[in-house]
């Protein structure tokens, strides 16, 4: 594949390239966290349960993740800024289905299906185009600031927006914003140059693509399925794990043929990239597992209406706007591994205080403190983990890394929704509510250790690829 040639690249000042990247990580974004605050409205409207339509929340987040490495790979052969655009397309046409569905079934084709398979060929070209367009470390800490930024602030405004759009208008209005916004971004995109020519000769795993995105529905579908049938659950994810383990059979057969895998498993041997993608996974399901907690719990159990449960989530808002914008003063100041341990640690301490005043007091911004500091814990160690998992690899892996990642990244997502929806549609109660916060705080320690085990110092290349100390 063609070297990038970096004298061509635009200068770090160029900010201009980044308005349409950071805005579509945040449409994507928002589209998987304000469903949360319509449940109510959107059940009531297509005459369908709140499990309903966590099914059509989870399927969304789960049709990005099980197809985010295949459009990954599709980048190096058709070339970023066409599947960006592609990516925008298909997203739109969805949004426009979503905002005039009869029933459950067409919402799930529009939301679910069409905007989760444009998610899945956008966001790559947005992390790819980043990595490659900003080469030194801060440049690109400041870059991937700004998008993951947006990206967080999509995720925790997403109920405020979509409440207030809700209460204003009608859920579906909600949709059209989201095709507005996608015009938006597709006459922005204009300005975006991509730094490597296509290949179309660059071979795609068509079976390796099909295997991995069955196992994965396969396992989160079983996940789903843990409230109404314990058997159907083990069985599902079973399944799951052995057309997952037949993939990376049929991956390695290929890599021992000479031929190109649609993921290989050479990505898998950098110590540092394979802990930063368990933070990147942990971090995004503590916040679509919070979000979707914290406003079920709200509506269904407090009997808040949208509006009131989007201005509650405000506080998360204002936490990731704190800690994520100033990613690039951070990374000069701080050491990754600081930055993700610390942003870890602060979450958890925040799920522990929305917990403890919530509890203990009947007033909704009891919730306030706990979710702010969430958004501030989640905001800090956001930018960190995705700059050390793309930094870890050139320019010409980046489609493979970028899908990989955005993967792990959604399946984190489909988890948080999937494990902490289930235990609360299970019994909604203010136990059951408890008990999915509970989990992810013990899921947050799991992300807290992987970035413990992270190299102490993480030091910049020329190449814009970090070198990686002993820890």
């Amino acid at each position: 594949m063609a070297e990038a040639d970096t004298s061509k690249r635009p200068s770090v000042g160029k900010r201009g390239v980044l308005a349409p990247l950071a805005l579509a990580q945040f449409i994507c974004s928002f589209a998987g966290s304000n469903m949360n605050v319509m449940i109510n409205d959107i059940s009531k409207d297509l005459d369908t349960t709140v499990q309903g339509v966590q099914l059509a929340i989870t399927l969304f987040l789960l049709v990005m993740a099980a197809l985010m490495i295949p459009g990954g790979k599709v980048t190096d052969r058709y070339g970023r800024k066409r599947c960006f655009l592609a990516g925008l397309a298909v997203y739109g046409v969805g949004a426009l289905l979503s905002a005039v569905a009869p029933g459950l079934g067409v919402l799930i084709l529009g939301n679910s299906i069409l905007e989760g398979v444009g998610t899945a060929l956008l966001i790559p070209p947005v992390y790819i185009l980043t990595t490659l367009l900003f080469t030194e470390v801060t440049s690109r800490a400041r870059a991937f600031g700004a998008v993951m930024a947006l990206g967080g602030i999509g995720a925790a405004a997403g109920p405020l927006l979509g409440g207030l759009i809700t209460s204003a208008i009608s859920w579906r209005a909600a949709f059209v914003f989201q095709a507005l916004v996608i015009a938006l971004i597709i006459i922005l995109s204009r300005r975006i140059d991509d730094p490597l020519p296509p290949d179309p000769t660059r071979p795609f795993d068509s079976k390796g693509a099909i295997l991995s995105a069955v196992g994965l529905i396969l396992v989160v579908m079983g996940i789903l399925a843990a409230d109404n049938d314990i058997r159907l659950m083990i069985g599902l994810i079973v399944l799951g794990a052995l057309v997952l383990v037949w993939f990376f059979r049929s991956v390695r057969a290929k890599e021992r043929a000479g031929q190109e895998p649609l993921l290989s498993t050479s990505l898998f041997r950098d110590r540092t990239s394979d802990l930063g993608l368990v933070t990147q996974n942990i971090q995004w399901l503590l916040l679509m597992g919070t979000s979707f907690v914290v406003a079920t719990y709200l509506q269904v159990v407090r009997g808040y209406d949208a509006i009131q449960t989007g201005v509650i989530f405000t506080a998360a808002t204002l936490g990731l706007l704190a800690s994520s914008l100033p990613a690039e003063r951070l990374a000069k100041r701080w050491a990754q591994r600081t930055l993700i341990v610390t942003g870890f640690v602060v979450t958890i301490a925040g799920i522990g205080v929305l917990l403890a005043l919530a509890s203990g007091f009947p007033s909704a911004w009891a919730f306030a403190p706990g979710l702010l500091l969430i958004g501030l814990g989640l905001g800090l160690s956001l930018t960190p983990s995705v700059n050390v998992v793309q930094s870890s690899f050139p320019d010409d892996r980046q489609g493979e890394i970028s899908g990989l990642s955005r993967s792990v990244s959604n399946l984190g997502s489909s988890f948080g929704t999937a494990i902490a929806g289930t235990i609360l549609v299970a019994g909604l109660t203010t136990h059951a509510y408890g008990a999915a916060m509970i989990t992810l705080a013990v899921l947050g320690l799991v992300g807290l250790a992987a970035a413990v085990l992270l190299p102490r110092s993480l030091t910049s290349s020329a190449s814009g690829s970090p070198s990686h100390e002993p820890t």
